[in-house]
């Protein structure tokens, strides 16, 4: 596999080799400017950025300049200004356009401007310096390249010169690191980052910020930490700030469009954390945490005490109940309260996640389902279908309810749905087969050239057709993070067959699934 984060560094040592830590730039000997204090307010930091390895060219021809300006009036807390040139179309001369405009809107507005903040695959704590005289009041270290001894050595330098320095971890090693770092210099100078790309391969997962945030809290309870890359939209914005993030970053979406920007910031700033930003983050925390050695599994079209205490007993994480009165296993919200009643005097109600299914929002089934999930009886709404989705994502009174959406899939157009759900920060899509009725539980599978078109960009949820028989090679072959399975293991509709579903937890058990990161 390529490891695009290698290359950079690569090209980035040979160019260092060749030109010096300036880049050929002609860097002031001393600081010309004041420095400004960064992300000590909740709020965005835009990026100014031309191209990128993944997207290739996204605004080859911006002034960087004026682009920082136009973020400035936007309301962005900071400016984080590329300054990789190989890939990134980024230099030292940005960054120092970039001060040079904050400086003169500060003068112009009278108002504080943004700290500028410069984004680059620094190696030493002689970057750190050049980035202060350069006027930059902040830079990246990324914890994944440095050597603790290093990123150390970086931190005390940005200390020293009264300068901020935003780490970005990813994995538990880089958090190592992180308190290694905290320990000695203080958490004043420091703010966290983690990028929702894999800087290997530059794929996005929206819920990797989402896994490490109580991590980085358990080292410091007060540590600032900033949700990096992947969002596109106000909404996902919105999503962002709902988990209790003190800032974005965004580049691919400000640089397109600087004028929306404050769209984005607006929604950052002013969303709550919400009880739909607390489920996510207790999933990601559990997802996410590179221990699970199988899927999670959601058993749905449950009715009754007896099944649902079956499956939770056998190691079901989720509970699907169907909330729509067309489905034959439609379960009123009296006997849903019943089986969360039932399961928490069995003791196993902490183990399980209750998903209340729903295809019309507007009927009494869901709207039932909406509150039981605001009392906390169910955990989720899964939205099926994309049609259903989009009006409920529509619905801002909605926005803080736990929720995923659920899509039916039959070609490869469906895929984009996905893509437009996700750019709407929904982190998890649930796929399911295409049936006449909208809805599953028919047995019906999905075609496997659409679920690795799937799993190549995503996170893969799956339903559809997984049954006892075929479930470990479902696993072995797309490795998805969830399974839902329901007709596969009834006697009748509404009935489990207590056999058949041990057979496939077994089988669940039993089955080849690499680590999750």
């Amino acid at each position: 596999m390529r490891d695009i984060l290698q290359e950079i560094i690569d090209r980035r040592r040979a160019d260092i080799a060749r030109l010096g830590i300036e880049f050929g730039f002609d860097v002031p000997k001393k600081r010309q400017r004041k420095i400004h204090p960064f992300i000590e307010e909740k709020g965005a930091i835009l990026e100014v950025k031309r191209a990128s390895p993944s997207k290739g060219d996204i605004a080859p021809n911006l002034d960087s300049a004026k682009t920082a300006t136009e973020y400035a009036k936007a309301g962005a807390k900071a400016i984080s200004c590329l300054t990789e040139t190989n890939y990134f179309k980024g230099t030292l001369q940005d960054l120092m356009n970039v001060c040079a405009a904050m400086d003169e809107f500060e003068k112009s507005s009278g108002k504080n401007p943004p700290a500028v903040l410069r984004k680059d695959f620094l190696l030493s704590a002689d970057e750190v310096e050049v980035s202060f005289r350069a006027g930059a009041d902040a830079v990246l270290l990324i914890a994944r390249i440095l050597a603790k001894e290093t990123m150390l050595e970086m931190a005390e330098e940005c200390a020293r010169l009264g300068m901020s320095a935003l780490v970005e971890v990813r994995k538990d090693e880089d958090l190592e690191k992180l308190s290694f770092v905290m320990e000695k210099v203080g958490g004043r100078t420091i703010v966290c980052g983690v990028n929702s790309r894999d800087l290997r391969d530059f794929t996005i997962d929206m819920l990797i910020p989402s896994s490490m945030l109580k991590k980085i809290r358990s080292i410091k309870s007060d540590a600032r930490v900033t949700f990096e890359s992947g969002i596109l939209s106000p909404e996902a914005a919105f999503f962002a700030s709902s988990m209790g993030f003190n800032a974005f970053l965004m580049g691919e979406a400000a640089a397109k469009n600087p004028r929306r920007a404050v769209e984005f910031t607006s929604a950052f700033e002013n969303a709550p954390v919400t009880k739909n930003g607390k489920a996510w983050l207790d999933y990601a925390s559990d997802s996410l945490g590179g221990k699970r050695k199988t899927p999670f599994v959601k058993i749905c079209g449950i009715t009754n005490e007896e099944d649902a205490s079956f499956v939770c007993e056998q190691g079901a994480d989720f509970l699907g109940f169907i909330m729509w009165k067309n489905s034959k296993r439609n379960v009123s919200e009296e006997k849903i309260r019943e089986i969360e009643k039932s399961l928490s005097e069995k003791n196993l109600r902490s183990k399980v996640r209750l998903v209340g299914v729903v295809v019309d929002l507007e009927s009494d089934e869901g709207k039932n389902a909406v509150s039981l999930a605001g009392e906390g009886i169910l955990d989720f709404v899964q939205v099926h279908t994309f049609d259903s989705a989009v009006e409920f994502l529509k619905e801002k009174n909605l926005s803080s309810v736990p929720h995923y959406c659920a899509v039916n899939i039959s070609c490869a157009d469906d895929v984009q749905k996905i893509a437009e759900l996700n750019t709407l920060g929904e982190p998890r899509i649930l796929i399911d087969a295409q049936t006449n009725s909208g809805i599953g539980g028919t047995g019906k599978t999905i075609d496997g050239e659409l679920v690795s078109l799937v799993r190549k960009s995503y996170r893969l949820w799956i339903a559809g057709g997984i049954s006892p028989e075929n479930v470990a090679s479902v696993i072995e072959k797309y490795q998805p993070e969830l399974i839902d399975a329901s007709s596969s293991l009834e006697d009748e509709p509404g009935k489990k067959n207590h056999g058949k579903v041990q057979e496939f937890f077994e089988n669940v058990r039993n089955a080849e699934i690499g680590e999750c990161e």
